[in-house]
């Protein structure tokens, strides 16, 4: 059953926006805090405030990949193996990940501590291979360092993302992501020097982006 205190955030969350279904995909990831996985109870809870059928919830639950039906992990393993990581290794860090821990894809350890997953992508190719920690960036890492990071939160001790806080659980990182501060903002990396080579390389060139503002007036003009 849902808790009283999670269907008030539930509610909490829809009040945030002007047409209360657009809650939906915050209040999946809040359930996942509690629960840790999508339920049935949850997903009928969700659709009785948003005025939705359990189909329609139950839709968008399936579509995205970081809901998920059954119970994951207390620390969710990502690893990239789209092509730009795979060649620098990402597909020997999945391997090396998936032997550490005896499983494979969407598959969670018997002593329900870790879950992981190929992801296809993570929006991280400057630091490539990337492995995520409850969607904590670990950052150009070998199969060595990954298994090392394995081991570290296996046994209790703490573990500092490459560009983020330190890792919580994955259903602290599920609480954020349903927009409930944890107050990590400030800790972590924001960017370092492989995310504003670009920028910096732009600078050196003087190059400039363009303004949009009197792009769209010219367009305007010509029609």
């Amino acid at each position: 059953m849902i808790d009283t205190k999670t269907l008030d955030e539930l509610r909490e969350i829809a009040g945030r926006y002007p047409q209360a279904r657009s809650g939906l995909l915050p209040m999946l990831h809040l359930l996942q805090s509690v629960q840790g996985h999508v339920s049935s109870e949850g997903i009928a809870a969700c659709a009785d405030i948003l005025e939705l059928t359990t189909a329609e919830v139950t839709g968008v639950a399936t579509f995205y990949t970081m809901y998920h039906s059954e119970p994951q992990g207390q620390h969710h393993i990502g690893v990239c193996i789209n092509p730009g990581c795979a060649i620098l290794g990402g597909d020997a860090v999945y391997a090396a990940v998936s032997e550490r821990l005896g499983i494979d894809h969407d598959e969670v350890t018997a002593d329900g501590k870790f879950s992981l997953e190929r992801i296809e992508c993570q929006a991280a190719c400057t630091h490539a291979p990337a492995m995520t920690v409850n969607w904590e960036f670990m950052d150009l890492v070998t199969p060595e360092s990954a298994v090392s990071t394995i081991d570290k939160l296996a046994n209790g001790e703490t573990v500092e993302s490459t560009r983020g806080p330190v890792v919580g659980t994955w259903r602290d990182t599920a609480r954020v992501l349903a927009g409930f501060d944890d107050g990590k903002t400030d800790e972590g990396v924001a960017a370092d020097e492989l995310m504003l080579a670009g920028l910096k390389r732009a600078k050196e060139l003087g190059m400039t982006a363009p303004n949009m503002t009197n792009g769209a007036s010219h367009a305007e003009a010509g029609q």
